[in-house]
Order: structure tokens, then sequence, then C-alpha cells
């Protein structure tokens, strides 16, 4: 089979490498990939939303699946894109067409889903410019800290948590008036804080049936102690040790299973990865949110533990006989942990040659920030490299992750040295 993968980060390098261990793989493509991918298939220079010429490569490369790893060509509609081409509606795409991929897209749709679901999550309520007043007076209502949460893609930055009643309303009318996160925060919800533990739960749904993919918990924090700025992600472990079996139990009744039924009922048609953010208050689920596709960095310590073929598993969901796989899930922890630019996740600079590949042992380097310049790695995002490895636990196995990191260099390189901490 040939198969495309659109992504070019941590995510997209890690389902390479897995799709990269099937015999029934012939060829892979990834667009536009980086030096990662680079070095297990043939990257193309085309960007995930450039919807004519992923269609050209598709055609000429006689690609049989698109896997879309980004939420942007999914909101963007890629899936539904595909189905309206006569040359391309026989090519499945693992992911959500359009109007299911507004469960990201929106944070107001995805809440009004779980309203109608009777998914549990935090109170909530939506306003636009026109009722910066009435926002103003729904704080009031509130209890601090105080959680806003830009309606739209704003590439994981969009949430804010403030202490300050006076600091939330200024910050309410940034996002609303002077567009701070541009059309992104038009709409602005708020909701309730929930204090307690997050959790992220996979699922792959094949429009009927469904599997749960392996528990991860993932650091979003850049500073130490969970303290400082938002990032995309300083690192995660699989499975979540707090997860107990009846803990999970409650995620399926209260959780995926009206999910699933609910994209069903709504007539959403949806093949491809559910992620759902989770946080686990006193002892019970509730949903912070969904994404459309994995997680990243997620994706480094989740697809590694499947011990399945990840084309069968894929094939599976394109044909709707998801319910014919039989999951196998490596019972050892992953855990993996993020190298990012100096600066990140403000002003960084790229183009840093890494070095120290060669010294890395008992462990897997996934790219995400990388580009292959004059057979050299140079950094290329903030984001840039995810060191994973096992262990009988997570202790064990983010000893190693932390091992191989240490030989890894590039100019500014920074990492969390304390993942784990709240476990």
């Amino acid at each position: 089979m040939n198969i495309l993968i659109l992504g070019a980060g941590g995510r997209e390098h890690t389902l390479a490498w897995k799709l990269k261990q099937s015999p029934k793989l012939s060829n892979l493509f990834v667009a536009p990939g980086n030096a990662g991918t680079a070095a297990i298939a043939t990257n193309l220079n085309i960007g995930v939303n450039d919807f004519e010429a992923i269609k050209t490569a598709v055609l000429t490369k006689k690609i049989e699946m698109v896997i879309v790893g980004p939420e942007d060509p999914l909101v963007n509609g890629v899936h539904d894109f595909f189905l309206n081409d006569n040359d391309l509606k026989n090519i499945p795409v693992i992911g959500p067409q359009k109007a299911a991929a507004t469960l990201e897209g929106s944070k107001d749709f995805a809440k009004e889903f779980m309203m109608r679901h009777n998914i549990p999550t935090a109170a909530y309520e939506s306003f636009t410019a026109e009722s910066l007043e009435k926002g103003y007076t729904f704080l009031e209502s509130l209890n601090p800290p105080y959680v806003l949460k830009a309606d739209g893609l704003a590439a994981g930055k969009g949430v804010v948590i403030l202490n300050n009643l006076q600091d939330a309303k200024e910050e309410l009318k940034s996002m609303l008036v002077d567009a701070k996160f541009g059309t992104a925060s038009t709409t602005v919800v708020i909701e309730e804080f929930l204090d307690g533990i997050e959790l992220s739960v996979f699922v792959l749904t094949d429009g009927e049936n469904y599997k749960v993919l392996p528990t991860a918990k993932d650091y979003k924090r850049i500073g130490e102690g969970d303290t400082g700025l938002n990032t995309g992600g300083m690192g995660a472990i699989s499975p979540v040790p707090f997860a107990s079996e009846a803990f999970m139990d409650k995620i399926y009744k209260q959780v995926v299973i009206p999910t699933v039924e609910g994209l069903k009922k709504d007539n959403l048609p949806y093949k491809g990865f559910i992620f759902i953010g989770l946080i686990k208050v006193d002892d019970n689920p509730k949903v912070i949110e969904y994404n459309v596709r994995l997680g990243d960095p997620e994706t480094e310590v989740v697809i590694p533990r499947l011990k399945n073929d990840l084309v069968e598993v894929l094939q599976a969901v394109a044909n709707q006989t998801l319910n014919e796989i039989d999951l196998q899930v490596d019972e050892r922890t992953a855990t993996t942990v993020m190298a990012v630019s100096g600066g990140y996740p403000e002003a960084y600079e790229k183009g840093k040659e890494i070095t120290g590949f060669e010294m890395i042992k008992d462990a897997t380097v996934f790219h995400a920030g990388t580009t292959l310049v004059d057979g050299k790695v140079l950094t290329s995002g903030g984001r840039v490299l995810a060191v994973t490895a096992f262990g009988s636990d997570f202790k064990e196995a983010l000893k190693l992750s932390y091992q191989n990191i240490e030989k890894l260099n590039f100019e500014k390189m920074n990492y969390r040295k304390d993942l784990g901490f709240d476990l």
C-alpha cells in the first residue's frame, strides 16, 4: 500500500515510524515532513492545506490512503475535498469530515455537543464583542481562577487562566475586541475552573465501531512544577498511573460511548482519532476539550505501545471493520521528553545544528521541528525533538529518556527535568 501522511511534527514522524514496520506498506510519503521522516519516507514539499497540490501528489504517487496528522486541514475540510472529487473519492482519509472536525474547530460547538449528549464538563457560557458587558457580569459570578478560551484554533495557545478578576476582564476585552488571537477569539468561552489532575484518552473510530487506545498524560507548561506559559507539550507518559480500572470504566460509560454515539446521532461522519482531554475531579472524569486527531507529544508514547500492524488497523477504520481488530498493547510504560528551542514558547531562533543522534541507546528520537540542510539536521521549530523510552514503570522509563536527551545537543536547547513530579 502507498500511504501519505499530512503534517510535519513529532506526531507524524511517530506515525511514519510505526507504519514503516508493516509488511503491508509499499511506499510512504510525508507532506511536508521533517528531517526524521526524511530518513524513513519520502518528504513532499507540500503544505497541509494545499488541497490541489495534495490531489496531484495522490494521483501521481498512486497513494491508496491519506492519514491527516494536524487539525488545520481537517477543520478546513480536507476529507470532504476528497469525497467531493471524482478522482479522489475512493481513497480513504483517516480523519473526520469538516462538520465533525468542528469539535476541535469551535470550543462553543464542542460544549454544546457535550451538553446535548450529557457528557460531563465544566459549566460555561460563550461571548462575543457584542456581549462583552454580559461577559464581565458572568466573570463576576464565578470564583477565581477564571478560564477563558478562544473559540477557534489558536495553535494550543488560546486558553488563558487568571486569578484576578480585573485581569480576566482585560483579557476578555483583549480577546474579543482587540482580536488577540485573530478570528479564533471572535467568540470566547468562559468556564468554571476545574481542580484536578489531567489525562488524555484516545479513541479510534470507523464511524460505527471504536477502540480505546492507551491513556497518556502530557505536560503543557514550559517551567518545572507546571509553571510558566503553555506550550504544545513538553513531554508525556503512558499509561497514566492514576487511571484505575474503576475510573476507566467511568470514562467509557460517561464519556467515550456517549461521544461515539453522539457523533452518530448528530450525523457527524467520523473516521479517525478522537482525542479526549479529561480532568479527574475527586473521582469523576470531566471533559476539558476534544481534539480531532492524535495529540503531540502523546502520540510519541501511545503509538509505540501499540503492538498491532498500524496499516492493518487503519485499513479496518477505512472499511468499517474495526470491530474485527484485537488491539494489542505493550504493558510497559513509555515516556517522552521534549527538547525545545531556547526562548520557546515566545521568540526563539531557528537553524541550529543538532548533534548526538549516534549516541542514542535504548530510546527512540522522534523529530518535531527539524529540517535537513546539506546533510545536517537543523532546528526549524519551537519543539524540536521527543526522546521516547520504555520502562517497567514511569520512573524507569523517564530515567532512560533523560539519559538519552542529555546526549543530544543544539544551541540553547531546553527541556523540563521534572516530568512525572505529580504522579
